[in-house]
């Protein structure tokens, strides 16, 4: 469980009866300094108080007398008043889903969720837990040292990029269907580092770098999926294809090498892809993923629905699977439109004969209706953690669930 104890927190509700309840659950989930505003003036005056930086939480209501809420977080976004902020309201779920879509736009707000009242402590200690994954849009900002880069291609030579693997769950029968290889960072000084910590350095860098690194984490997940296929077990493995590799024509044939020599067929591999990147170099990037699907690999569409052109990509591209962002799944069985959203991905996806897999599946609500709705796989905190490569075995006996066989 996260600390909280350090962190500091103001809560902005215009209700006393809200704020408190609010406040309530920070000081159950272990925050101590916690402060409190009835109007967006009276926040203003205790931010304007404090040292620069604010502080690390925000949570405000939409809803107030006088100054409003979106008139509120667009002063916070730019005094950089808080690290992380959470809005709460009861009023229609597409208002809350127009701020967090301002918020995407706002480089300066780091808006976690947009709860809908009345606040659970399950909720929302899933929106700050976000926080801990840190924000890899602003990390791109940065500039990148040669010191940071130097670091980085040490640590792929020394084998020190590694995969930990998350579940991907048959929602109808809740046979194991396969992974998702995420790449974590085994620092020998600083331990253990997530991909928003060095991944926006590779893609800074966006030259051999990241073929290298893409190159070292397939052939590691050969060898995972080989010790695996040797057992008996059969998974699927999905990885993240980054932008620079696909304008590499020769990539293909690299990848189905590493295959080859590992004893693992093409079809266990999954290669994931954004729109974003196949739009770096259009032709090219689609000659790639041609060229990977001849060779019998399978590539999935992630993020489907955040791109403005995703639907055109679906038709370009040979996809075999529709993975559905996060941001449609979450709260989707409060906010009837993310749920229109969400059905019309799965029916596409049915529709084009792909496999559909949801993101970000964090609780059993999500879980039921993505049932209801008919989507074939989810993966998300309800369905399991990333672990490392030695821990998969034991989970899914713990589970006893059994493996299918990939499509």
């Amino acid at each position: 469980m996260p600390d909280w104890k350090n962190c500091s927190a103001l809560v902005l509700d215009d209700s006393a009866l809200q704020r408190e309840f609010a406040v309530a659950l920070l000081h159950e989930m272990g925050f101590e300094n916690v402060r409190q505003a009835t109007d967006g003036l009276d926040a203003i005056c205790i931010l304007e108080a404090l040292p620069p930086g604010g502080v690390d939480f925000i949570l405000s209501d939409l809803d107030m007398p006088g100054m409003d809420g979106v008139e509120f977080l667009q002063k916070v976004a730019k005094n950089q008043w808080a690290q992380h902020v959470v809005v709460m309201s009861a009023r229609d779920s597409r208002i809350l889903d127009a701020v967090e879509n301002m918020a995407a736009e706002d480089e300066g707000l780091s808006l976690l969720c947009a709860l809908p009242k009345p606040l659970s402590r399950d909720r929302l200690e899933r929106a700050l837990r976000q926080a801990e994954w840190g924000n890899a849009g602003a990390s791109a900002e940065r500039e990148v040292d040669q010191d940071t880069l130097d670091e980085i291609r040490q640590a792929i030579d020394a084998g020190n990029f590694v995969p930990y693997y998350q579940p991907k769950v048959d929602i109808a029968t809740g046979l194991v269907r396969g992974v998702e290889a995420l790449a974590r960072w085994e620092h020998p000084e600083r331990g253990l580092i997530f991909p928003d910590r060095f991944i926006p350095a590779l893609t800074l860098e966006q030259s051999v770098l990241m073929r290298q690194f893409t190159l070292q984490m397939m052939k590691v997940v050969m060898a995972d999926l080989s010790a695996w296929l040797s057992r008996g077990v059969s998974l699927s493995v999905a990885l993240n294809m980054p932008a620079e590799a696909l304008l590499d024509m020769t990539l293909a044939d690299k990848l189905f090498q590493m295959t080859q020599a590992a004893g693992v067929p093409a079809r266990m591999v999954i290669l994931e892809v954004t729109e974003t990147m196949v739009m770096r170099n259009l032709s090219v990037s689609i000659g790639s993923l041609a060229r990977m699907r001849l060779k019998g690999f399978g590539l999935s569409m992630d993020d489907y629905g955040v791109g403005y052109s995703s639907m055109q990509q679906l038709s370009r591209c040979p996809f075999t699977e529709l993975k559905i962002d996060r941001s449609f799944v979450d709260g989707a069985v409060n906010h009837p439109s993310r749920r229109v959203i969400l059905e019309s991905a799965i029916q596409m996806g049915q529709r084009l004969g792909l496999a559909t897999v949801a993101e970000g599946v964090e609780t059993e609500a999500d879980w039921n209706l993505l049932k209801e709705l008919g989507c074939e796989m989810g993966q998300g905190y309800f369905t399991g953690r990333p672990m490392p490569a030695s821990e998969v075995m034991g989970w899914i006996k713990s589970r006893r669930g059994k493996m299918a066989e990939p499509a």
